[in-house]
């Protein structure tokens, strides 16, 4: 169920803060094991065939850390978490290595077509970060329903943030009910709920409509005219952001309600004066997984500028790789490794670059790789570059109103929880967000719902 359903915000949603209220209250003791009921129904309203792959990588990874701690053997850690690994590639990549392996003249590798565990990605990752920590003796052991709910908890299970266990385990032992702020803490998770829903609906989802028939257009192999590629091209730019941005808004709100802070996960990526400015700020969960787990253990900037250089292109290669099986997010990823590796290679060599020139190279090379992200393959991509660089007819009716108006909120106003906890509490404040609510709702009545575009990841 989406977020942005009404099977959602009308039910499961209700009816599982009613239940969790009247568990804390009467039989706190049940409080995790309810949690972690309701995230396993949440999960399983997708697809309930992947509900016994997540419970069984759940109970395995806990058996191994139970293992371990008993019998720490030097490779069950890692052994462990190439499991994970190997899992995450049998469904994510195991088609693409075929159709790699069919490049090749006479080799007819079979694809499965395995359907894709929604939130495998984000799991796999949570698990990956409690054994390297487990192993590095930074974590301790866990019982096996406070493991499954960092890992299965429902705001964060399909799309993040990715939580390290030091930031979410010890709240799970706190009455959130017994808090002095507790009703503050509800009403601001109400609020982000809120301005998550509005983001995704009133501005997410309408750059779709931009964006969706040009990116179409092109990988059909369609001639796509100037403005068209420009209109698509920074559609999608805003739409990927307030539709990632809104879902991790309502991820940390419902977090709240249910008496959890969840890491933040956006900064106002798109005022960056740099690109790795910009990895500081967006998608913030995965740029520290990346640059904790695999950026500094293959030497980061301690062993020479060369391997530095080096580790950056690797790291974000394999990140590209992680949002999506195809070359084209490969290719994505390599380029941001290279981009950030120039970065170091500039502030090496003294070169001061003016912040308003460092904002718009930034931005510029933001938005143009973000077409390799979007496309469904190189053909589609350089139809779309064709457009951007005027190799193509030029066309008209630039639908510019809604892409100002995005780009506006994105780089000049602040981030959704920020402005939440600037708020004051006020009856006429209270009125303005119930109002939100409703309008959101009418919205959704009114059209099609679109997937969180990070579902696919």
């Amino acid at each position: 169920m989406l977020f942005n359903s009404f099977v959602f915000l009308l039910a499961f949603l209700p009816a599982a803060l009613i239940l969790h209220g009247l568990v804390a209250r009467a039989a706190p003791a049940w409080r995790l094991p309810l949690l972690v009921g309701l995230s396993f129904v949440f999960y399983g309203w997708w697809d309930v065939r992947f509900v016994p792959l997540l419970a069984g990588s759940i109970l395995a990874n806990w058996c191994v850390a139970r293992v371990y701690r008993r019998y720490p053997g030097r490779w069950l850690i890692p052994a462990a978490i190439a499991a994970n690994l190997a899992l995450l590639g049998v469904f994510k990549y195991l088609d693409f290595f075929a159709d790699l392996a069919n490049l090749i003249p006479g080799l007819g590798a079979p694809r499965l077509g395995l359907a894709l565990p929604l939130g495998i990605s984000f799991f796999t990752f949570h698990h990956i970060m409690y054994l390297a920590d487990l192993r590095a003796g930074r974590a301790p052991a866990f019982g096996l329903v406070k493991y499954a709910l960092y890992i299965a908890f429902f705001p964060q299970v399909l799309a993040g943030p990715l939580v390290r266990w030091s930031e979410i385990m010890h709240q799970f032992d706190e009455r959130p009910y017994a808090r002095p702020d507790a009703a503050e803490r509800f009403a601001r998770g109400l609020m982000l709920l809120t301005v998550g829903l509005a983001k995704k609906v009133f501005l997410g989802d309408p750059l779709a409509e931009y964006v969706n028939p040009v990116f179409q257009a092109a990988a059909a192999g369609k001639a796509v005219t100037v403005v068209e590629a420009w209109q698509a091209t920074l559609g999608f730019t805003f739409q990927i952001y307030f539709d990632f941005s809104g879902y991790t808004d309502m991820a940390l709100g419902i977090a709240l309600l249910f008496g959890l802070v969840l890491p933040q996960n956006f900064d106002v990526p798109y005022r960056a004066t740099s690109l790795s400015e910009f990895w500081r700020r967006w998608h913030m969960t995965l740029s520290r997984f990346l640059r904790d787990y695999l950026y500094i253990p293959m030497g980061g900037n301690r062993r020479g500028l060369p391997r530095q250089v080096g580790a950056l292109a690797a790291t974000m290669t394999l990140g590209g790789l992680w949002h999506g099986a195809g070359l084209t997010f490969l290719t994505w990823g390599a380029l941001h490794g290279l981009g950030l590796g120039a970065g170091v290679l500039t502030r090496r060599a003294r070169i001061a670059i003016p912040a308003p020139l460092g904002w718009a190279l930034t931005s510029l090379f933001v938005v143009l790789t973000w077409v390799l992200f979007r496309a469904t393959s190189f053909e589609a991509a350089l139809v779309i570059f064709k457009g951007l660089f005027g190799l193509a007819a030029k066309g008209s009716g630039f639908k510019w109103r809604t892409i100002a108006v995005a780009a506006l909120v994105a780089t000049v106003g602040p981030t959704a929880w920020a402005a939440v906890h600037r708020l004051p509490p006020r009856r006429l404040l209270a009125f303005g967000f119930a109002l939100l609510f409703v309008l959101v709702l009418l919205k959704i009545g009114d059209d099609a719902n679109y997937e969180f575009i990070y579902f696919q990841f």
